[in-house]
């Protein structure tokens, strides 16, 4: 039997401390800022749509409790809850999209417990730790019995310890589906082995495709012997109940510690086996959990902040944590399961993509923070194109036909602009072309609404009559205006990518093309309106996505002085951006409104940027577990806020432009991956100074609100004077229209 060590017990008595004492503690490492738990609380600024995720970067299986079943809408763990029912190993990136091929297990004493309302036990959050590398609760198993819970993880592996009550025998279930699902689970003694399967795709009601092979598998290892375990639920007569399987270990002396580590494959069995052995090949907690933490520090170390409080350091660390966990690995080693042709690829994949979300600021600080994964990040999307027919706008992990546009377009573009070479340019070019020219199947005779199940992939939805009309008629199309707005700026990417290979003739089209969005204009109220087939003003609220004619107007990023003409000059669109903040109008939960703050550095009035910005970033942002509005969309909330603290922010992601807010910290860096530093420095700064007074490049007065990609990328300084009035920088200058 396997006894914890006397160091180990010691690192036990620490980590039972409670979380808000290890808080308030100073942080050794970058790490240490990190509180997973941040946005997994309902409160003044969230609804509690993140979980507490024990995972590297980028990995594919995410380790989270679970104190409910997560389904579309529902995550696995929210603060408020009192219980767990389970330690997850989970593929849900986001609140509104679902789960695929889970796994879970719960530690029991007593009776076998299967369901998930009777296996819950109670915990307090003062018995919980949450960071990257590592999580733990005490649970409550009753008659004063406790069982002390332990997390760690790798890429496609968890690593669970379970210490149990002295003299009690302890028991390790393993779900492997849920009730009314499919799932298989075998156990074999002799290895100390349990594996199985689970096919659920929460989300398989959104694409067209069936994915018959789609199957999550995992390997759960013992280190101790089992004294019995068996199956549960695989009888046809129990088929409506879940299935599983558990293992039994007897009491000891003293407290009992199971070890248990489990792969995860999409490829078989034998590859989540091989995965393990890859990934923890001995049995070692300690070194497993060694290793993600200085995965996460060779990361973090390349953010350092000055001047900011402990909650504000907790909140910047927190936010690249969330940012660095998306898209999702999901190649094993050299080979991955399409979910776009249901067969096995030698190659490299990611998914998760919230294009939609991800496209404005999220995929722009990977460039920054993650460049060594971009060029596979757009392979990826590349090979969906090549075995799915289009780069897809939402995989999880296939086709979904959530949202709209075809916002792959811009991270393509993006990665061209910024000199990204390490995927098919030409290939690039079929996919962003067939996704501005080709209609999806379908087209003229479906409405295309949102979260429409079972339907082709759609595409740029309407986008027959965006060719034929130079709109999308909202008597056609749902969504038709928003949709109108949006494929106007992936045509403006579609154009750059043509321009970066020599198509001129095509560059020409498309650049042309992006000024669609003009035919929306509607200068009776200043705003964009849907128009239907005949030409006409739609009802005000016809046609939009997730918002209204207020969220959308200023929606063409790669535009904004053409919207300024449109709309009569800088007077005319300060005064109608005014009206927008002062109405309500600028939702900071949904992502289309993430830019508007920035619309001032346009028309000449930056320091509107600079207050506006200032004022978001304190209402929406915090250090504690209701300091986020939910759902992260995969980073972009994060990423906003990452942004923003540096004081600059993309409008446009793919110009390779940054415009100039307000920075939130006297002094804020990053480490590049050239080996250079990036550095941003603010004289004076304050909650009350937050008005630029004067800027330097490299010592060189600045005088536009504005830097380039090359200038953070060449190691640059950028210097501010702070004050607590507005003032003239960079009130001259005024953006380019695009032609």
């Amino acid at each position: 039997m396997h006894r914890p060590s006397i160091l180990r017990v010691l690192a036990s008595l620490v980590i039972l401390g409670s979380t808000a004492s290890m808080l308030a503690a100073s942080p050794a490492e970058s790490i240490d800022w990190v509180n997973p738990l941040i946005g997994t609380a309902k409160g003044k600024i969230g609804y509690g749509g993140t979980m507490p995720f024990v995972t590297p970067p980028f990995g594919m299986t995410d380790w989270t409790p679970q104190t409910r079943q997560n389904k579309i809408s529902v995550v696995s763990y929210n603060y408020d809850d009192k219980t767990v029912s389970g330690f997850m190993g989970t593929h849900q990136p986001a609140i509104w999209m679902g789960d695929y091929g889970y796994v879970t297990l719960m530690p029991e004493i007593g009776d076998v417990k299967t369901t998930p309302e009777e296996r819950k036990l109670p915990f307090n959050h003062a018995h919980e730790v949450s960071h990257p590398d590592f999580y733990s609760v005490v649970l409550d198993a009753g008659d004063g019995k406790q069982i002390f819970s332990e997390m760690t993880a790798t890429e496609r592996c968890g690593y669970m310890r379970f210490t149990f009550p002295a003299d009690t025998a302890g028991r390790i279930l393993i779900e492997a589906s849920r009730p009314g699902h499919a799932g298989y689970v075998s156990v074999d003694e002799a290895s100390h082995e349990i594996t199985g399967y689970n096919p659920d795709r929460m989300d398989a009601h959104l694409g067209p495709a069936a994915l018959k092979n789609f199957k999550g598998y995992f390997v759960v290892q013992f280190r101790q012997a089992f004294q019995k375990a068996d199956t549960y639920g695989m009888d046809d007569a129990q088929a409506g109940h879940a299935r599983g399987a558990y293992a039994s270990f007897a009491p000891s002396k003293g407290k009992l510690t199971v070890e248990v580590r489990v792969g995860t494959s999409f490829i078989s069995v034998d590859q989540a086996r091989a995965n393990l052995k890859e990934e923890i090949p001995e049995w070692n907690f300690e070194k497993v959990r060694l290793a993600l933490r200085q995965t996460w520090n060779a990361k973090l170390d390349r953010i350092e902040v000055q001047g900011a409080s402990d909650e504000a350091r907790r909140t910047v660390y927190t936010a690249a944590y969330h940012a660095l966990l998306y898209p999702r690995v999901f190649s094993e080693y050299g080979r991955y399961y399409s979910a776009f042709d249901d067969t096995i690829h030698n190659g490299e994949s990611y998914t998760s993509y919230s294009i939609w979300d991800t496209f404005r600021a999220e995929n722009s600080m990977l460039t920054l923070l993650a460049p060594e994964r971009v060029d596979g990040m757009i392979t990826a999307l590349l090979q969906d194109y090549r075995e799915g027919g289009w780069m897809p706008k939402w995989p999880n992990p296939g086709y979904t036909n959530i949202m709209i546009a075809t916002h792959a377009d811009s991270l393509v573009a993006e990665a061209f602009r910024k000199g990204f070479h390490g995927f098919d340019r030409e290939l690039a070019w079929k996919a962003v072309y067939k996704d501005a020219m080709t209609p999806p199947d379908g087209d003229t005779t479906r409405r295309w609404a949102d979260r429409e199940p079972h339907t082709p992939y759609e595409a740029r939805a309407g986008l027959t009559y965006y060719k034929e009309l130079g709109y999308i008629p909202t008597d056609k199309t749902a969504e038709a205006a928003s949709s109108t707005l949006e494929d106007s700026y992936d045509d403006w990417c579609v154009a750059q990518v043509a321009k970066a290979l020599g198509k001129e003739k095509d560059y020409e089209f498309f650049l042309h093309r992006s000024l669609n969005y003009r035919n929306l204009y509607n200068p009776a109220d200043g705003l964009m309106r849907g128009k239907t087939s005949d030409g006409k003003w739609a009802s005000e609220d016809a046609g939009w996505t997730e918002g209204n004619a207020w969220v959308y107007t200023w929606a063409p990023l790669h535009d904004e002085a053409g919207i300024l003409n449109l709309m009569g000059g800088a007077s005319a669109y300060n005064a109608k951006l005014d009206q927008h903040f002062a109405g309500g109008h600028n939702v900071h939960n949904n992502e289309p409104s993430h830019h508007y703050g920035y619309l001032y550095d346009f028309s000449g009035e930056p320091w509107k940027t600079q207050a506006k910005v200032r004022e978001i970033a304190a209402a929406e942002y915090a250090g504690q577990p209701v300091g986020l509005d939910g759902d992260d969309d995969c980073g972009q909330m994060s990423a906003w806020y990452l942004f923003t603290a540096l004081g600059l922010y993309p409008v446009n992601p793919a110009s390779g432009d940054y415009m100039i807010g307000s920075p939130l910290f006297s002094r804020m860096s990053l480490r590049l991956a050239n080996g250079k530093r990036f550095t941003v420095i603010a004289d004076n700064n304050s909650s009350a100074n937050v008005y630029i007074q004067s800027a330097t490049l490299n010592g060189k007065p600045l005088s536009n609100p504005v830097i380039r990609y090359e200038d953070i990328m060449a190691g640059s300084t950028l210097h501010f004077v702070m004050g607590p009035k507005p003032s003239h920088w960079a009130a001259e200058w005024r953006a380019k229209a695009i032609q």
